[in-house]
């Protein structure tokens, strides 16, 4: 539930980066009836028949919850992991396609509707796009072929939001950080093609095997550009991302948000940046960037000593690469399954790509793209007005749950509270879709041109942003769209939103048992409303200011609860050798033992103090802690999981099922005892919210 993954939102917090349970086109089709008598899932909203009773829930609560299903699953030959989240995201993508299919079907479109229509036809024509080869990218080779100066690279490194370059130095606007009625230019380092530095660094007998692989995939792309000695001028390349690796700051020195803030006005960058020729690079993008931030400010310097000091044709054949590689889904088949050869099946363990149709779909439904056109449509057909409301009740709940537990909470004192309770109240929810949709109005894309098409949309959507550069930030915004599966929590704005794909079973069921949807939307809720009071999202105020709030007494009582999870966290071994990173997923793992608190107590509110019956042999305690094991239930591939463990800022889906380990009501509800293999001791478990 953290970490954006949308390419400007810089310090936006996602629900998922894991999880899944099976579907298919039945389920699908069955969304678009009415909702039916009973739950969809067994007979109040949980999949008995996937666990495995023969399991302790102590030993593994994991394997406990979802261990049948887990033994027979069968990863799809397109996929790298398989859960709850991927279940709904093919359910979405089957009625993302309907939508389309039937806007392809017929003559009498608006113009919104003509836009999805010659997009889809464009995607999908590989006859046209297999006759065009490389050719679609050829000016921007072209222009990379050219430079013969630092300043040709930097400009070409300025137009890689448009050519699908690399640049070892990125840029996007995001809020001000201290004043979030503002937009702010945030800048990095960047320019990596392998998943994390660590890929780059570590000398295991792993690692060597992939970069090998890598100077071969480097190899076999510039061959497509009819690049001669492709291997010693892949490892040249290799050479130069481990360069850039190495002055790279660590993933979880990247989210500390004390040390990515680094404001500077715009007449002042040259001087304390040297050595770069921002002017020209900004001219690239239109924007007039009165004000930046650097995120990672040595990382930003090593950078641009690097572009000074390294070979301009080690540059040349680096953009080469990248630019033919980013864009190989949009290039002819050879192109794509080069690129799929390393990318999916050595990198992630994917056997087979996934169908055209599916990635045609994926590309569409972004923000950039025409994903809030596609889900206008979608809301209207998919998603009830009354599952809107009755997630407001939820919401509504979950927000007084939370500020009970606020007021119970020992170890914060009285002026701290305050601040913690104006910034619960000012949290601001949107479920389901915007209130206002975006508009694509001047917007032209035409039937046979793919890559033209991408380029059509990435100018209007900067022209967009360049336009909105100087005005009030727009808090209507969305940071994603209706039909995608996820959650997030934007610090700047202070609010927490829900699309609509999301609020189905198993995370949201208007017919299922109220432990059920507070074990899984409840907790849901739960981790988006945490993530305003984890470690880093607690150093903005009520108002998305960056701000300490805190007395340094609470704050310190806070870090060393928050500093025992992180312990707690890197003690998960998924692959040998390679244990999860508690500090970089320390966000995500506050907000799923904060969000089952919340969610917990706001369950228990429910009851009006009555006792919830038993059903089908579970209590209500039971019923809810299986209703967030089963939400986190996945299969995936090693290499996936690694990639997850060095890259992502989530646990992985099995140790996220385990967050229950530090609430004394798990521990009665399934008794779990000493001598049980994930007992803790009582002042082991980590209290927080």
């Amino acid at each position: 539930m953290k970490k954006s993954l949308i390419a400007i939102g810089l310090t936006t917090a996602l629900l998922s980066g894991c999880g899944v349970s099976d579907t298919n086109n039945t389920q699908a089709a069955a969304v678009t009836s009415p909702a039916p008598a009973k739950a969809e899932l067994g007979t109040f909203g949980i999949d008995l028949t996937a666990r495995n009773e023969a399991v302790k829930p102590g030993d593994d609560f994991f394997m406990y919850a979802s261990g049948t299903w887990y033994d027979n699953f069968v990863m799809p030959a397109d996929k790298t992991r398989y859960g709850a989240f991927n279940a709904l995201a093919e359910r979405s993508e089957t009625q993302v396609k309907a939508i389309i299919d039937d806007i392809a079907s017929r003559t009498d479109l608006n113009a919104e509707e003509q836009l999805i229509a010659d997009f889809y036809h464009a995607y999908m024509d590989t006859e046209t796009i297999n006759k065009l080869g490389i050719t679609p990218i050829k000016g921007t080779l072209d222009q990379i072929a050219a430079i013969n100066s630092t300043k040709d690279l930097t400009k070409v490194f300025g137009e890689a939001w448009l050519t699908g370059a690399s640049s070892p130095i990125n840029g996007g606007m995001w809020f001000n950080r201290l004043d979030p009625n503002q937009y702010e230019m945030t800048i990095g380092a960047g320019g990596l093609g392998l998943p994390d530095r660590s890929y780059y660094l570590e000398d295991t007998e792993r690692f060597i095997k992939i970069r090998k692989a890598y100077v071969e995939h480097i190899a076999n792309m510039l061959a497509f550009a009819g690049i001669k000695d492709g291997e010693k001028r892949a490892e040249a390349i290799l050479a130069l991302e481990t360069k850039i690796a190495q002055a790279q700051w660590p993933r979880e020195k990247r989210r500390d948000r004390d040390l990515t803030l680094n404001q500077i006005k715009r007449e002042d960058l040259a001087k304390q940046y040297p050595g770069f020729d921002w002017d020209l690079y900004f001219a690239q993008t239109g924007y007039q960037v009165p004000q930046l931030n650097i995120s990672q400010p040595e990382p930003v310097k090593a950078m641009i000593g690097l572009i000074n000091q390294q070979p301009l044709n080690v540059w040349q054949d680096y953009l080469t690469f990248h630019t033919i590689t980013n864009n190989a889904d949009l290039l002819s088949e050879d192109i794509f399954n080069s690129n799929f050869a390393f990318y999916g099946k050595i990198l992630t363990g994917q056997e087979q790509p996934r169908p055209r149709w599916k990635r045609a779909v994926e590309e569409m439904s972004g923000t950039q793209s025409l994903g809030f056109a596609i889900g206008k449509v979608y809301v209207s057909r998919y998603f009830p007005e009354s599952s809107k409301q009755k997630m407001a009740e939820l919401v509504k709940n979950l927000r007084t749950a939370l500020g009970q537990r606020i007021d119970g909470i020992d170890w914060m004192g009285a002026e701290t509270k305050v601040n913690a309770h104006a910034k619960l109240a000012a949290f601001t929810p949107k479920i389901g879709y915007p209130d206002v949709w975006q508009q694509f109005d001047g917007l032209t894309l035409t039937k046979n041109d793919l890559v033209g098409d991408i380029k059509q949309l990435r100018q209007y959507f900067q022209a967009d942003s360049v336009a909105k550069e100087l005005e009030k930030t727009d808090r209507n915004r969305w940071g994603m769209t209706p039909q995608t599966v996820n959650a997030y929590y934007n610090s700047s704005f202070n609010e927490i939103v829900f699309p609509a794909a999301i609020l189905q079973p198993p995370f949201f069921d208007p017919n299922a048992d109220a432990a059920v949807n507070y074990g899984s939307i409840g907790a849901v809720i739960g981790h988006e409303m945490g993530h305003g009071f984890d470690d880093q999202g607690s150093k903005s105020d009520a108002n998305g200011i960056q701000r300490n709030w805190w007395t340094d007494e609470d704050r310190a009582a806070f870090d060393a609860k928050t500093n025992r999870l992180a312990e707690q966290y890197s003690q998960y071994e998924p692959i040998p050798n390679n244990f999860v990173n508690g500090r970089n997923s320390l966000g995500e793992n506050i907000g799923d033992v904060g969000g089952i608190s919340m969610a917990y107590h706001a369950y228990k509110l429910s009851l009006n103090g009555k006792e919830a019956p038993v059903i089908d042999g579970l209590t209500g305690d039971q019923r809810f802690f299986l209703a967030w094991a089963q939400v986190w239930k996945e299969k995936r591939t090693e290499q996936s999981m690694l990639s997850q463990l060095r890259s992502d800022p989530h646990a992985p889906g099995r140790y996220r099922t385990l967050a229950p380990r530090n609430h004394d009501a798990w521990y009665k509800a399934f008794d779990v005892k000493p001598g049980d293999k994930l007992y803790l001791p009582e002042d082991q478990r980590v209290h927080i919210w």
